[in-house]
């Protein structure tokens, strides 16, 4: 398969656009980083002495986890700001 012009695989199971699929309770995605994301993920994973795929893994569960705190957030905010309303209206 040929891949795009400064985009390098970073594990045997990359492809173009995303393939997810569920083993054991996990999602499996393949996918594509451009040349220098790449390399600055293998220096980070070698430098903390961890996997590649490791590495990417904590840095996906640090994302979500900082999306669905910030979610929280907002959402308690918008509860906060219209609680007389939905008092009103319930």
């Amino acid at each position: 398969m040929q891949l795009s012009a400064g985009v390098r695989r970073i594990a045997p199971a990359v492809v173009a656009g995303r393939r997810r699929t569920r083993q054991n309770g996990c999602m499996k995605l393949s996918l594509e980083i451009p040349d220098p994301q790449a390399e600055q993920l293998r220096e980070t994973a070698e430098r903390l002495g961890v996997a590649v795929e490791t590495l990417a893994q904590a840095a996906v569960a640090d994302l979500a986890g900082q999306c669905a705190a910030d979610f929280e957030d907002a959402a308690a905010r918008v509860l906060k700001k219209n609680e007389e309303l939905y008092r009103r209206l319930a």
